[in-house]
């Protein structure tokens, strides 16, 4: 604005402001921890997973350790066989898409169940 008595524009007002800093009396050990914390959640790698070997497998369902292979891969053998017969019965009781999922997974169950029988011939019970 000019002054009607000079020629000089007067200064614009300035508001006094508080000299003391509104931070100056935070503890800085607890605004640095937070930060800490903060770039530690965001900056962080996430925690590694666990090792395979660390991982306990469920004992729900066990195999006792002295069955042999022979047993084992009968008993796989006569599992994937009943796999099998299901998955062909279900087959034919859908009707377009679904029925040629299930017999694609019928199928993969047959070559499973080929593959046993063909380590089942192999396996020398002698061993």
């Amino acid at each position: 604005m000019i002054d009607d008595d000079t020629d000089t524009p007067e200064e614009p007002s300035i508001p006094e402001t508080d000299p003391v800093s509104p931070y100056s009396c935070l503890n800085s050990k607890k605004l640095h921890d937070a930060a800490i914390r903060a770039l530690d959640h965001y900056l962080a790698p996430p925690a590694s997973k666990p090792k395979l070997a660390d991982r306990r497998p469920s004992s729900i369902f066990t195999i006792a350790p002295e069955v042999d292979k022979e047993t084992l891969l009968a008993h796989s053998c006569e599992t994937l066989a009943s796999a099998n017969v299901m998955a062909s019965e279900l087959a034919f009781s859908l009707t377009g898409p679904q029925c040629n999922m299930a017999l694609a997974i019928q199928q993969m169950i047959s070559l499973a169940e080929l593959s046993v029988n063909r380590v089942l011939d192999q396996v020398d019970p002698q061993e």
